[in-house]
C-alpha cells in the first residue's frame, strides 16, 4: 500500500470514527429525551472541524491516486505491446518423466525452446511474503476504544439536579405549621399558632480532575486522544457525583423493616410497603415514590420478578434492556432504579421530595503550555446532595 492510500485509509477511518462518536452521545441524549449538554456539544464541534478538515485533506490524495492509477494503466498496456517475449511459457509442468528426458536431449543438441522450458521450470523462485517487508504494512487500530463508563447517573437523574446558585446558601423550610381547631364553644377564641420558616445551610463541593498531554500527543494520535480523555474525564465525573449523592442519601437514610437472608416475594412487598407508609407519613403525599438498589440487589429482586408475570403478580419484571439507564422494573407499581455508587447490599425506599441535587458543571478546561509543547485539560464541576426530610428516606435493613 502506497503512503498516499495509508493516509486516505486512516483519515477515511478516522472519519468513520468521529461519525460514530457523535452519533453516541446523540443517541444517549435522546434515549434519556434531553438536549446535548454543553460538555457533549463541546465534543460534536470538535468532531465536526476534524471530519471537515479531514475531508479537505483528502481531495488532493484522492486526484493524485487517480492519476497514477490512469499511468500505471497505460503502462501496463503499452509493456504488453513491447513485450517481445510474450510467447514464451511462463510456468512449465511436465506430465511424465519421459516428457523432462526428451526436453533434456534436445535441450543437449541446442534447441533453443527445450532450454527455456527447462530453465523456467528449474528456477528456484523467490517468495516475498509480509515478514519481508514490515515497514510497508501500516498498523490498523480498530476503534472506537474500548472504555467501560458509565455516565447515565440513574439516581441523579431520578431527583432531578437542579441548577447551582454559588458556592453556599440556605434552603428554607417549614418547621412550625399554623393552626386549625375545632371551636370549643361560640365565641371562644379560636386556635393560632404562628409559622416558623427555619433555613437548611447548603455548601457545594468541587469535583475535578485533570491531565497533562504532550502536543504530539494530541496531533499524532487516531482516534484523537483529546477527545478520549475529555469524554473519560467526564464520565469519571458522572461515577463521582452519582457516589457522592448515593452516600448522602444513604447516610441520611431512615433505618426501616428488617429483611430475612433470603425473602420471597410476599416478604419484600410487605417490607416496602412498610418503608412506603413510613415515607408517606413524612412527607405527606409529596414527590414520586421510588426504590433504589444497589446492582447486588438485582440477584434477590431480580428472580423474584420475572418479566413473564401473571396478572396478580407484585410487578411488571425486570428487564436488562433498559440496563444503560438504571431504570430496571417496578415493584407493586414502584419503579426500581438501579445505581452503582450505592455501596453493596442497599435498598432504599424514598421521595423524590425528600432530597435535592444541585449542581453546576464547569466542563472541560484546557491551557497550552508552550515551554514543554503540552496541553493540560482539565473537568470539574460543582455538585451537592441536600437531603430535605430523612423521613423521607428509608433503608431496608438485611
Amino acid at each position: 500500500m502506497r503512503n498516499s492510500d495509508a493516509m486516505l485509509v486512516r483519515y477515511a477511518d478516522e472519519i468513520q470514527e468521529r461519525q460514530r462518536f457523535i452519533d453516541a452521545m446523540v443517541e444517549a441524549a435522546q434515549g434519556e429525551s434531553r438536549d446535548l449538554s454543553e460538555q457533549e456539544l463541546e465534543l460534536v464541534t470538535r468532531a465536526r472541524d476534524r471530519i471537515t478538515y479531514c475531508n479537505e485533506q483528502m481531495g488532493p490524495l484522492e486526484e493524485a491516486n487517480r492519476i497514477a492509477a490512469d499511468s500505471a494503466d497505460r503502462m501496463a498496456a503499452l509493456a504488453k505491446l513491447i513485450d517481445r517475449e510474450k510467447d514464451k511459457p511462463r510456468d512449465v509442468e511436465y506430465r511424465s518423466a519421459g516428457g523432462y528426458i526428451i526436453d533434456r536431449w534436445r535441450a543437449g543438441l541446442g534447441e533453443r525452446e527445450a532450454i527455456h522450458r527447462l530453465d523456467v521450470y528449474h528456477r528456484a523462485a523467490a517468495h516475498q511474503t509480509t515478514p519481508d517487508n514490515p515497514g510497508l504494512l501500516p498498523e490498523q487500530i480498530m476503534g472506537p476504544v474500548v472504555n467501560f463508563v458509565d455516565q447515565t447517573r440513574p439516581l441523579v437523574t431520578a431527583l432531578g439536579p437542579r441548577q447551582l446558585p454559588s458556592g453556599s446558601w440556605s434552603r428554607p423550610r417549614v418547621t412550625q405549621h399554623t393552626l386549625v381547631a375545632e371551636q370549643t364553644a361560640e365565641k371562644t377564641e379560636l386556635a393560632s399558632q404562628k409559622m416558623v420558616i427555619g433555613k437548611i445551610p447548603v455548601e457545594a463541593n468541587t469535583f475535578g480532575g485533570y491531565v497533562n498531554v504532550s502536543r504530539q500527543n494530541v496531533d499524532w494520535t487516531q482516534p484523537a486522544i483529546m477527545d478520549l480523555i475529555v469524554g473519560d474525564l467526564a464520565g469519571q465525573y458522572a461515577i463521582v457525583t452519582e457516589k457522592a449523592a448515593a452516600d448522602q442519601l444513604t447516610a441520611a437514610a431512615t433505618a426501616g423493616p428488617t429483611l430475612p437472608a433470603t425473602p420471597d416475594g410476599n416478604t419484600l412487598s410487605a417490607a416496602i410497603w412498610e418503608a412506603v407508609g413510613t415515607v408517606w407519613a413524612a412527607m405527606h403525599g409529596a414527590g414520586r415514590v421510588i426504590i433504589a438498589c444497589s446492582p447486588d440487589m438485582l440477584g434477590q429482586l431480580g428472580p423474584m420478578f420475572p418479566n413473564v408475570n401473571p396478572q396478580n403478580s407484585f410487578g411488571t419484571g425486570f428487564t436488562a434492556e433498559q440496563f444503560s439507564t438504571g431504570a430496571q422494573g417496578t415493584i407493586s407499581g414502584i419503579g426500581v432504579v438501579v445505581s452503582a455508587g450505592l455501596a453493596t447490599g442497599t435498598i432504599l425506599v424514598l421521595s423524590t421530595a425528600a432530597a435535592e441535587i444541585y449542581e453546576d458543571r464547569v466542563g472541560a478546561l484546557q491551557v497550552v503550555e508552550p515551554s514543554v509543547l503540552g496541553v493540560q485539560v482539565a473537568y470539574a464541576g460543582y455538585f451537592t446532595a441536600l437531603t430535605i426530610e430523612a423521613g423521607g428516606i428509608v433503608a431496608l435493613q438485611g
